[in-house]
């Protein structure tokens, strides 16, 4: 099975609670394997919001990417997750960063998430659990795409 790697967002009300719901649900319908740390992120928006609380899950699955799409789309709107304006605050946002080594592009979907190495939200909780894990469109590993990273955010350890 393929490692999958899923980021996790917040920036409305109870955030850390949203966080641990959302893990729950995702470890009622697959393998958790690893869940970085949580960090708090400075909102790489130029809308006026909350920072967020970010982490990254690996999980185990043999679904499809699409199916997977559905399943945490589901789990955003049981947590209230509403559109709203892009890239505003929610209550939890959850993107399928890499589906092992599969490179997507849909209407709907594009993996491995296209900002990955723009996002230290996603680089830094990505380093905790796997640094030598290759971005299979850049083919370079997080470590090497951490390092060159030009640092424009805050990303402070949370807990």
């Amino acid at each position: 099975m393929p490692m999958v790697f899923l980021g996790l967002g917040s920036n409305i009300g109870k955030k850390e609670e949203y966080i641990n719901k959302a893990l729950t649900f995702i470890s009622e319908l697959y393998t958790v394997k690893k869940i970085s740390h949580l960090y708090l992120t400075e909102p790489v928006s130029t809308i006026k919001q909350d920072w967020f609380l970010n982490c990254v899950v690996e999980i185990q699955t043999d679904i499809d990417p699409k199916k997977l799409l559905f399943t945490v789309k589901s789990i955003e709107r049981k947590l209230g997750r509403t559109k709203t304006v892009k890239n505003g605050p929610r209550t939890i946002d959850i993107d399928i960063l890499f589906y092992g080594d599969c490179v997507l592009k849909t209407k709907n979907l594009i993996i491995p998430h296209p900002l990955i190495q723009e996002r230290l939200f996603v680089l830094q909780p990505m380093m905790d659990i796997n640094p030598d894990f290759i971005h299979p469109v850049f083919k370079r590993s997080i470590h090497e795409l951490y390092h060159d990273h030009p640092w424009t955010e805050k990303v402070t350890l949370y807990k």
